[in-house]
């Protein structure tokens, strides 16, 4: 099957290379060239831009978009329906909130030009492993870009989870669960490395993914993270957010679900990126106002 990658970052070019190594035929653009050697040595075509790879691909066309969330995917998406035409697809595969995959299904389909938002999981590793897909659409449109799906994922991969901004919805609670494993695993380990214990971490987190009920890959990654820097001194304690754990939140918000687990991860991350926590000044000053505990004070 002949695709458009429009993305070729981390994920994009994996993908485009995971397709061209099954049979499949790529033709790639970015905002950067720095990715179009790989692609091409790869088997795969190289465009300079938009309309170049809307021109070198057959009709019918299927593009398939990885680019950032937000208003990078909005430009893209929006010439694509200027350049495109019926019987066409468009595939989002990016963190998208799932109410703009809906808008942006109705958009095109005044045009009638297929969408499909695909959630995408799998990371750097996607290349080797396959990814896991989410994939929300008009069931004619999921079943012609199968092939692909079928190829980028590992056996039982991906699932048509229903209409447009189903897929987005789906991955948005993965990511949410993702951040809630994540700060598990964080608050575990340095529960281990202050104690009293001199624990080899790189061989517990060995020893857990043996038959323990808490092992997985995340922990295998750990497992990998450690035999680097078993103490992690050379990684800041900063962590970003893509977006998509706060819509989960605000999603369990809307809909009257409990989900603390889900939220204090989240409140990790923000306070993670706290060099000076504003708050945590307010509540020593506090104890040291009513029941005189000592103060660290700034050096």
């Amino acid at each position: 099957m002949q695709l458009g990658m429009v993305g070729l970052g981390r994920m994009g070019l994996n993908m485009a290379v995971r397709l061209l190594r099954r049979g499949h035929q790529v033709v790639g653009t970015a905002r950067g060239a720095e990715a179009f050697p790989t692609l091409e040595r790869e088997g795969g075509k190289a465009t300079r831009d938009l309309a170049g790879l809307v021109h070198t691909l057959a009709t019918p066309r299927t593009v398939w978009v990885m680019v950032p969330a937000g208003a990078p995917t909005q430009s893209v998406l929006d010439e694509l329906r200027g350049s495109l035409a019926p019987g066409d697809l468009v595939v989002d595969g990016g963190n998208a909130r799932y109410t703009d995959s809906v808008a942006r299904a109705q958009a095109f389909a005044v045009r009638e030009i297929g969408f499909v938002d695909a959630g995408t999981s799998g990371g750097v590793w996607g290349l080797e492993k396959g990814y896991c897909m989410m994939v929300g659409g008009e069931p004619g449109d999921v079943a012609r870009l199968a092939p692909v799906l079928r190829d980028l994922a590992p056996p039982d991969g991906f699932l048509h989870t229903g209409p447009a901004g189903s897929g987005h919805f789906c991955k948005m609670v993965h990511n949410g669960i993702e951040y809630g494993m994540l700060q598990a695993y964080g608050e575990g380990f340095e529960i281990l490395a202050r104690s009293a214990y001199t624990f080899d971490l790189p061989k517990v987190a060995h020893l857990w993914n043996q038959g323990s009920v808490v092992r997985s890959w995340l922990l295998e990654l750990a497992e990998r993270a450690f035999a680097k820097d078993a103490r992690l001194e050379g990684i800041r304690g900063y962590v970003e957010d893509s977006g998509e754990g706060r819509w989960t939140v605000q999603e369990a918000i809307d809909l009257n679900i409990p989900a603390p687990v889900l939220t204090l991860s989240l409140l990790a991350r923000f306070a993670s990126r706290q060099d000076q926590s504003f708050s945590a000044k307010v509540i020593a000053a506090l104890r040291n106002e009513f029941g005189g505990h000592a103060v660290k004070k700034v050096e």
